[in-house]
């Protein structure tokens, strides 16, 4: 009895140099298992072809005029699309990787990648699985490890409740204070916490034993 093929993964490549998308175009129809349905030279196309075509996997570079990266990968989220995002780009700086993996982004891989890890890396985001490349994997531990202003006993009482899920109105009428109140206490621990929402600041929480 032999193993099930593995089932055709569909990418859509996003890069504003034609000679990278060719590239990436020429090795993923390379190999069977992959399918690439088109292309898309920044993020505002990125965003159109995602919704035309509806791939398994949208490779997406950061940097790119007419519509960066981040913003679509942000907006694919917004949608609920179906596609995982997997970064495909040459920076692995803390301005780019964060706020990608914060956007949505499923994986994030260097260029400089051999060509198989590439393979698994598309397959790996299409089943829904994150990727890093091992620079970046070790920027986000990093991150994650660097102390940070500790948060005030009302800013601890505030995330708790957000933990829950309660509201700002909630919050505010649980505590006695203001919903005004409740969102300076919120956008001081956002700071704190090196996040933007509250999903990311509950998880960050968990994972500095803030909450447990």
């Amino acid at each position: 009895m032999t193993d099930a093929a593995p089932s055709t993964v569909s990418v859509l490549i996003v890069d504003d140099h034609p000679v990278v998308r060719d590239g990436l175009r020429g090795m993923l129809e390379s190999v069977p298992g992959f399918r690439v349905l088109g292309e898309a030279a920044n993020g505002t196309e990125a965003l159109e072809r995602a919704a035309a075509l509806d791939p398994d996997v949208v490779l997406m570079d950061l940097r790119m005029p007419g519509g960066p990266g981040v913003d679509a990968i942000r907006e694919l989220a917004r949608r609920g699309a179906r596609a995982k995002v997997l970064v495909l780009t040459t920076y692995d700086t803390d301005s780019d990787t964060l706020p990608a993996i914060e956007a949505g982004a499923t994986g994030y891989l260097l260029k400089d990648a051999p060509r198989q890890e590439l393979f698994t890396a598309v397959r790996a985001a299409a089943e829904g699985r994150t990727v890093l490349s091992p620079a970046v994997a070790s920027r986000l531990v990093s991150a994650v490890r660097t102390p940070a202003a500790p948060l005030s006993a009302r800013e601890r009482e505030v995330l708790a409740l957000v933990a829950r899920g309660t509201s700002n109105r909630e919050t505010a009428r649980e505590l006695f204070i203001s919903e005004a109140t409740v969102k300076t206490h919120l956008t001081h621990l956002y700071a704190k916490l090196g996040v933007k929402d509250r999903a990311a600041a509950v998880a960050v929480a968990y994972e500095r034993g803030i909450l447990g």
